[in-house]
């Protein structure tokens, strides 16, 4: 009801204000300077001390596999719980993290789309299948914390998804793709001027067969390809109020099935999200921001022995509320300031059935239902101070964080109470910072150094929920603690050519009391606090255009990670899911009309299942290929292929039963433009 309400409002709204203003072509003229509707407000002088990385529209557009998530790994650090993507993970293991700071499947990295926090309210994961690469015009990636606006979480960095402009968008656009095991991939997007802005309606059905997860050798009569399917609609809408003002409304409905492993082991995720934001670009900036989010997550587990139903996790209803306001006051051509508040809560629930699979009745015998509600409200400060060559950034936020009306509680099957729980109510403050200087050389050749902290609240889902990958079960802990970075990082940005960047960072990283999957029994874990999860080594990112159509990018991340744990087996040990070496290379042609090519090169070096080190994933290399080929009158033929050569990736190990990614997958389509 409540995201309904806010979408009608937004709506109302946009229509009444596209009159306002006749700006044509969606643009807004402020002096000389000529202001792109549908952006955010500019980024800060002193940004580029924290060492970020952009993605943009030209590779959104131009990759193999058209998900969002493998986009992401052209940045070497990049990783989920699982190395699957969004067609055979399961949705709940699709959390984001950088600098080898994983663990388990939460987000330890913020994920922003318009400003708008997409991590899961209950989960904490990313609904990586609904970000569609093309609606947006680029992606920035912050390693390290981050303490700006909604800053409390981002503890191994910060990625920022900008929905596209009017400029990036054709009136008409639309696209259909076949490909490998009777895949299928439709969509289309319609952007018309509305008065003085414009709105944009765009979406997208996928489905597959999808391929054998399970190695052909440990095949049963159970097992079955992990087919997919899904669908979500994006509607953006932006009106001018005045020369220097704007609204921006966005909603996005989605849905998500996918059947891993065994027949009867289905997945369905869905959400509902909507957000409204007002723009001033006057004297006195403002960014305030309010959304709204309804998410549901249901999954099934099958016995890996029986191949009968152990699990029904029928109903995870989640529901996210937040907002910000940030304000810019003049305060002189020498600084920019910020200043504002933020607000996020949480609240979900989740009902679950376990059943005996080794009945053939299959009876249930017991009922859970877990939830809570979380809320987290900062404020923050930051100024950016540019004093000729050098810029110095500084910032700080207090966080007060609650986490209240948590319960747990396991019936049997008729009904007889086993455990019943009512959590203590928990509060605290947490503050945090980070602070940079960037010092340019010349035009050519820039220094910058980085500190910085930074807090992540352990999710819903880790205190209260435990989980089943068969064998293995993982019991939630409603004791755990939030998990605290400390970081310094050093780097250097060098353009050796007018169309050529290097850069270089060198990294430590500290999170303290990280939250790990330990194993306590055999096959048996839990979520705890470990001492310290340290992370140290070196980042490298270049990108170079040649004789104009010629491109070059590359990245690789070297990063020693090890588990601070006293007393226990795996201290020292690497954390589990998290690889030493990472790299990505691409080689393009883009000439400014005609035929677009593209091949990339992805490398990730052997990583541990679990935090014993018992069982290990390999290294993986693989390659994708694009090509773009028009035709004529907007219409091109796409051919795109991904893991080209076909190579193994293990996803999975657990004593030797294992899952596999993404195969040799071949797809061909047209894409029109208009």
């Amino acid at each position: 009801m409540r995201c309904n309400s806010l979408i009608a409002w937004g709506a109302l709204m946009l229509s009444c204000a596209a009159h306002v203003l006749p700006v044509p072509n969606a643009r807004a003229q402020e002096g000389d300077a000529i202001v792109v509707l549908g952006q955010s407000l500019p980024l800060p002088p002193g940004s580029s001390a924290y060492g970020s990385v952009m993605i943009d529209r030209d590779r959104l557009t131009g990759n193999a596999a058209n998900r969002i998530e493998t986009i992401l790994a052209d940045v070497a650090g990049f990783q989920q719980f699982r190395r699957s993507d969004s067609r055979s993970a399961n949705p709940s293991a699709q959390g984001a993290t950088l600098r080898a700071l994983g663990g388990n499947a939460s987000s330890r990295t913020l994920v922003l789309l318009d400003g708008v926090p997409m991590a899961d309210p209950f989960f904490g994961y990313i609904p990586f299948s609904a970000l569609v690469p093309d609606r947006l015009s680029a992606v920035r990636v912050t390693r390290g914390g981050g303490s700006g606006a909604f800053g409390a979480g981002a503890v191994a960095g910060t990625i920022e998804l900008a929905s596209a402009a009017r400029d990036d968008l054709a009136d008409l656009s639309a696209s259909a793709f076949y490909g490998s095991r009777h895949a299928s991939e439709v969509s289309g997007a319609l952007t018309q001027d509305l008065g003085s802005g414009f709105v944009s309606l765009s979406g997208r059905w996928d489905r597959g067969d999808g391929f054998h997860t399970t190695p052909k050798s440990q095949r049963v009569a159970a097992t079955t390809p992990a087919a997919y399917a899904g669908w979500s609609v994006n509607l953006r809408a932006v009106a001018p109020l005045s020369s220097d003002m704007e609204v921006q409304f966005r909603s996005l409905f989605f849905r998500d099935d996918r059947t891993l492993r065994f027949a009867g082991a289905d997945s369905h995720s869905e959400g509902q999200d909507a957000s409204i934001r007002l723009m001033v670009r006057g004297r006195w900036q403002v960014d305030a921001l309010a959304y709204v989010q309804a998410r549901n997550f249901s999954n099934i587990v099958i016995s890996a022995s029986t191949y009968r139903k152990s699990l029904d996790q029928r109903n995870t209803p989640s529901t996210g509320l937040g907002g910000k306001i940030e304000l810019r006051p003049p305060v002189g051509r020498a600084h920019v300031l910020r200043l504002g508040i933020d607000t996020r809560l949480a609240d979900g629930m989740m009902a679950e059935e376990a059943y005996n699979a080794n009945l053939a009745a299959n009876p249930v015998t017991a009922r859970r239902r877990a939830g809570g509600q979380q809320i987290t409200t900062g404020l923050f400060l930051e100024d950016d101070w540019t004093l000729g060559a050098l810029v110095l950034t500084g910032g700080i936020r207090a966080d007060r964080w609650t986490i209240r009306r948590s319960f747990f509680d396991s019936r049997t099957a008729a009904g007889v109470v086993t455990s019943n729980s009512d959590f203590a109510r928990r509060s605290d403050w947490q503050v945090s910072g980070r602070a940079g200087a960037l010092f340019r050389v010349d035009q050519d050749v820039a220094l910058r150094a980085a500190a910085y902290t930074g807090f992540r609240l352990p999710t819903l889902n880790e205190l209260y929920r435990p989980f089943v990958v068969f064998p293995i079960t993982t019991q939630a802990n409603a004791a755990l603690l939030p998990e605290r970075l400390k970081g310094v990082e050093v780097g250097l940005d060098i353009n050796p050519a007018a169309d050529a960047t290097l850069g270089l960072t060198l990294f430590y990283n500290r999170l303290n009391d990280a939250i790990a999957n330990v194993t306590i029994a055999p096959n048996l874990r839990q979520r705890r606090n470990v001492s310290a999860v340290i992370a140290k080594g070196v980042e490298l990112t270049g990108r170079a255009r040649l004789r104009d159509a010629l491109l070059l990018s590359g990245s690789y991340a070297y990063s020693h990670s090890i588990v601070r744990a006293p007393g226990l087996a795996f201290d020292g040990f690497a954390p589990a899911q998290s690889p030493r070496h990472a790299a990505s290379a691409t080689l393009g042609w883009q000439p400014t009309t005609g035929p677009s090519a593209f091949a990339t090169l992805r490398y990730v070096a052997k990583q541990y299942e679990d935090d014993l080190q018992g069982d290990v994933l390999p290294d993986a290399l693989t390659v994708d290929a694009f090509a773009d080929l028009p035709i004529g009158h907007g219409l091109s033929l796409v051919a795109r292929a991904e893991n080209l050569f076909d190579a193994t990736m293990v996803t999975r190990n657990v004593a030797g039963s294992m899952d596999l990614g993404t195969p040799r997958t071949l797809w061909i389509g047209l894409r029109f433009i208009h």
